[in-house]
């Protein structure tokens, strides 16, 4: 997983590959994702979860907050309540 910032969006390859990506926009410290796609041949492979962790993780360590447009984004952290905690609750 990697962020490509001058896409606004993270991304998960294999090699030149896109497989998925989780747009967002800056405010801020804030992060808004706002749309996530996984490839269909790729769909059910848990891919997109593994993208919405790390892209997670990473803004952990980057000290923002999230606010989850995005109905897979925000349906992951309802299921992993130990990220709850990074959602902005004043913005959701």
């Amino acid at each position: 997983m990697q962020d490509a910032p001058e896409a606004e969006r993270y991304e998960i390859r294999d090699g030149d590959r896109l497989l998925g990506l989780a747009a967002y926009s800056r405010r801020g410290d804030q992060v808004v994702f706002t749309h996530t796609e996984i490839d269909p041949d790729a769909e059910g492979s848990g891919l997109g979860g593994k993208l919405v962790r790390a892209a997670l993780d990473d803004v952990r360590s980057r000290g923002e907050r999230v606010v989850p447009r995005c109905s897979f984004v925000r349906g992951w952290i309802e299921r992993h309540p130990e990220y709850g905690d990074l959602v902005d609750r004043s913005d959701v």
